[in-house]
């Protein structure tokens, strides 16, 4: 395969990676706004996308982290870096499949990591900047984040202990648009920047830029309409978990948890770090709960997604460790690659179809009740009593 035509093959890759990571991380920015009412579903999905695709232009500090800092930029190829995409496309997919807000990021480093790792050498990884910029970021700034939101959420209701409900309610949920457009702004901003720094590492390992080049503005603005693209469709499994899953979530609480969020993502984004808008966002929301009059945090569920973030990196490294080693091995390997990546996605999206989550099923009214069940007609021919779906 020619080099241009693998170039281009692995940037449509990664784009195709951005627009996952936009509608598997919908949820972070919207998921509290959507559980207490403040924001309509599809209206949240919308507000977020765009803000997602503004922010993309706010800095490129995390991008130049990626495509100069984790990997030996002159040790890989864009063989290499596709592997390492089909491996974090394919977690991705996975993930949003059964509702666990697992981290886009993660799956990218990765796939990326183990896709380096078996083609290139052991040493062609920067371990230590792994450490210092994935890692080390991804026990500290959860936990930050849940204390803060714990905190936030703790005085908020001292605050208004004594203040009329509807009110309280109504200040709140307009309050959360404000915070969750900050955390949309802030995804924008640290997200769109990993499929910027890997199309530009990508370019530097094809010859194509200089070591350690900015990302160039065409790059950036193909990330930042993805991201946003992808956001658009709305990730609904996803927002489940987090908006109903972890806690019920009241407007107070969900205001704290939004602030707290944004605060930690756009710090990280300024320093460079490329944090886990997932890992921070969900920390928040668990930490909002904790906050509470009477704690209220379904520890199964926030159990069983700690097990994903656990699980995230070195499962897609694994997946991106196979897909590297074919690709790397000749035009054969990178077309088997890409058809099995087609193949896991189509498999994904058909089961997913099977047992679809709509924005209806979101949808709180402001009174607090729940959306009415829908209720087939009778069949003609079998038992006349309604279904509730």
């Amino acid at each position: 395969m020619e080099a241009s035509l693998l170039v281009v093959l692995v940037v449509t890759t990664a784009l195709i990676f951005d627009f996952t990571n936009g509608f598997h991380d919908t949820a972070n920015a919207m998921a509290s706004s959507i559980a207490t009412g403040a924001l309509k579903p599809r209206t949240a999905v919308t507000l977020s996308a765009v803000l997602n695709l503004v922010g993309a232009f706010l800095s490129v500090e995390v991008a130049k982290t990626i495509s100069g800092g984790l990997v030996d930029d002159a040790r890989i190829t864009p063989a290499v870096v596709f592997g390492g995409l089909v491996g974090a496309i394919v977690w991705n997919l996975v993930t949003w499949f059964v509702g666990l807000p697992s981290s886009s990021s993660h799956a990218l480093f990765g796939g990326l990591i183990g896709a380096t790792w078996v083609t290139a050498g052991t040493d062609a990884v920067h371990f230590a900047k792994v450490v210092d910029k994935i890692l080390v970021p991804a026990v500290a700034a959860p936990l930050i984040a849940g204390l803060v939101a714990a905190v936030g959420s703790f005085l908020t209701y001292r605050l208004i202990r004594r203040a009329r409900a509807d009110v309280v309610g109504r200040g709140f949920r307009a309050g959360q648009v404000v915070s969750a457009s900050l955390v949309s702004l802030a995804h924008g901003t640290n997200d769109a920047q990993k499929t910027m720094g890997i199309i530009t590492l990508t370019l530097i390992a094809a010859g194509s830029l200089p070591s350690h080049a900015a990302p160039p503005t065409w790059v950036v603005v193909s990330a930042a309409l993805a991201i946003a693209l992808g956001t658009y469709v709305g990730g609904w499994r996803i927002i489940r978990t987090l908006g109903k899953g972890l806690t019920s979530i009241e407007a107070p609480q969900g205001f704290a948890s939004d602030a707290s969020a944004a605060t930690v993502i756009l710090a990280s984004s300024h320093l460079g770090f490329p944090l886990s808008t997932t890992h921070v966002c969900s920390g928040s929301i668990v930490g909002g709960g904790v906050g509470r009059r009477a704690p209220d945090v379904n520890w199964g569920v926030a159990g069983r997604m700690v097990l994903a973030w656990l699980v995230t990196l070195p499962a897609a490294a694994v997946v991106g460790a196979v897909a590297g080693r074919l690709s790397a091995s000749g035009d054969v390997g990178t077309a088997l690659v890409a058809a099995m990546g087609v193949a896991v996605g189509a498999w994904i999206y058909r089961a997913s179809r099977r047992d679809p989550i709509r924005p209806d099923d979101m949808a709180r009214r402001d009174d607090g009740a729940q959306p009415a069940e829908r209720v087939e007609p009778p069949v003609e021919g079998r038992d006349s009593t309604p279904v509730a779906v």
